[in-house]
């Protein structure tokens, strides 16, 4: 799991909830002023203690490290282009990375250029997105179930 600049901490807890939850491998947080604090471990419920994780600056040179180790890059984000989670098949055999974006502004247009496949969760509502870890949670859940685990 790649985060685009998540500073929000308490959503930085939960994830590391989420990621635990679904056996995710590594979490790096991308961006300055990741806040791995009191804050967040609060949310965390103590999982930042073995969910292996690291904080990187530079967001671009994760990404192009990931790709150059035969990664299968997969951004969460609404875009024009962006396929709807129920309707994606997958269909690799490399390891997969859920790339993740900021609460605000979401996943950079770099980012998103370079990901193999851009999903999103359709919305019903009024509301044009929703928060990160309920999406995480609802797309880690829809992909898990296409593994052969």
């Amino acid at each position: 799991m790649v985060c685009d600049n998540i500073t929000n901490a308490p959503n930085i807890g939960s994830l590391f909830r989420t990621a635990d939850a679904f056996g995710i491998e590594q979490i790096i947080f991308c961006g300055d002023n990741i806040p791995l604090g009191k804050r967040m471990t609060k949310t965390s419920r103590s999982t930042e203690k073995y969910v292996n994780h690291k904080v990187e600056a530079n967001i671009n040179e994760v990404i192009k490290n990931l790709k150059a180790t035969n990664h299968y890059l997969i951004a969460l984000e609404i875009t024009e282009s962006s396929t709807e989670l129920s309707q994606f098949t997958l269909e690799t055999d490399q390891s997969i990375v859920l790339v993740l974006g900021d609460e605000n502004f979401g996943i950079s247009e770099h980012v998103i250029k370079l990901c193999d496949a851009i999903l999103h969760i359709n919305m019903y509502g009024n509301n044009s997105s929703m928060n990160v870890v309920q999406a995480t949670s609802i797309a880690l859940y829809e992909l898990t179930k296409q593994l052969n685990l």
